[in-house]
């Protein structure tokens, strides 16, 4: 039986402690979600790219994403095979493929969207609307900000 560490315990003040501990709040469950669509928050993470940047090559996208380029490859390729995605020509450069979303990808996505919504909502359940706005606009500047790290790759786990 999971155990939840009383709010009145000092569990860690360091925000790495922090941010992981909500982290896997929010990831075991968004990844038990989206197995019911066969997908991982990774592959839910380059679907929601692919949604927002319509034709991006390949290197534009795994650049965005922090991921290194055979670990884009092989997200790509299990998008491409589920039907989720595919791979086209690139309109301004011969050379790069643009990685577009199909309709049934499109589907998909908005549906982990959904769930996505949903495993948020009640992860951050005691924050007000107005604090869950700040907490990304916060998060992202961090992030924007952090020094740089090694680009993620499929073998540290999804």
């Amino acid at each position: 039986m999971a155990t939840t560490p009383s709010a009145g315990t000092e569990v860690a003040e360091f925000a790495g402690q922090l941010f992981f501990r909500l982290w896997r709040a929010s990831h075991t469950r968004i990844a038990k979600a989206l197995e019911s669509v066969g997908l991982t928050p990774a592959l839910f993470g380059l679907l929601n790219v692919l949604g927002a940047r319509e034709g991006a090559n390949q290197q534009e996208i795994g650049s965005a994403m922090g991921v290194d380029p055979s670990t884009m490859v092989s997200l790509i390729d299990q998008l491409e095979a589920a039907g989720l995605a595919q791979r086209r020509p690139h309109p301004k450069d011969r050379r790069a493929r643009a990685v577009v979303i199909t309709p049934k990808g499109r589907r998909a996505l908005e549906r982990a969207r959904r769930m996505a919504l949903q495993v948020e909502d009640e992860v951050l359940r005691g924050l007000t609307a107005d604090e869950r706005r700040q907490l990304l606009t916060l998060l992202r500047r961090a992030l924007d900000s952090a020094p740089p790290q090694s680009l993620w790759r499929a073998e540290e786990g999804d």
